[in-house]
């Protein structure tokens, strides 16, 4: 009887011991797994953070090369232009001459425009509120569709890597609404609720709710859209699209750096 309960005992640690190696050796595969994730989760971001940061850089280099090489080339033929006497000529020549100047100052004017934009020179001296006001107010036109503004003053003026990305955001999410959804009305608002800063940007034209976002993002032609997704990771931030009375709505919610 002593052998047997010697026995069963013997039986029952080995089965206790061959059950606790498989919960170490499962708990063990399971850490694995979870290291190997998280690895892949900073690679990625690591690899969408090189990405944001040679898009910037190419951004400004195409910028510099605008304002310095075309800008000044322009300027220099502005120069010339000005400077051609045309009291000789016949009314048609001054007309085709005036045309001509028009053109001239409506190129040299987008080409400032243009690398400013790409620069984000407002954002580096006077902070994202004033960038994105200054930005709006550049297509904000009342046969393109007028824009209107409540911004928080809780913006950092310091530029930093964060502001960069939420203006570049902002900034094609309104490209995206005006070239897209055709809305005439478009409101922008931010506040500070709890350490977050939530954006929120409302218009009345054809907006996407959140399923079509999300099918769309995924496309190959959506590059607008990918590349907001990927500040957003950067961002560790929120994306929703709603529609609520015939308005369509996107709410950014960005977490406290």
């Amino acid at each position: 009887m002593q052998i047997l309960m010697v026995g069963i005992a013997a039986m029952l640690m080995l089965f206790i011991s061959v059950l606790l190696i498989f919960i170490f050796m499962q708990r063990k595969k399971l850490q694995y797994k979870l290291n190997l994730q998280t690895l892949q989760n900073i690679q990625k971001n690591q690899l969408i953070e090189a990405a944001v940061r040679s898009e910037e850089i190419e951004r400004h280099r195409i910028a510099e090369e605008l304002h310095d090489e075309v800008g000044a080339i322009l300027g220099s033929a502005s120069l010339y232009f000005y400077g051609t006497d045309i009291n000789g000529c016949d009314e048609i020549s001054k007309e085709m001459y005036q045309k001509g100047k028009s053109l001239l100052d409506d190129g040299i004017y987008k080409i400032r425009g243009i690398s400013h934009n790409l620069h984000s020179t407002i954002l580096q001296e006077l902070g994202l509120k004033e960038a994105i006001s200054h930005f709006c107010s550049k297509i904000s036109h009342s046969n393109v569709a007028e824009i209107s503004l409540s911004l928080t003053d809780d913006h950092c003026i310091k530029v930093s890597r964060n502001d960069i990305s939420i203006y570049r955001i902002i900034q094609e999410l309104i490209h995206n609404i005006t070239k897209h959804a055709k809305a005439s009305l478009i409101h922008i608002q931010s506040v500070s609720v709890n350490h977050n800063l939530v954006f929120t940007i409302s218009h009345n034209g054809n907006g996407l709710t959140q399923n079509q976002f999300e099918e769309l993002r995924f496309i190959k032609d959506g590059l607008g859209l990918k590349n907001i997704q990927n500040r957003m990771i950067l961002l560790k931030a929120d994306l929703v699209f709603s529609q609520y009375g015939g308005r369509y709505f996107i709410k950014i919610t960005i977490p406290a750096s």
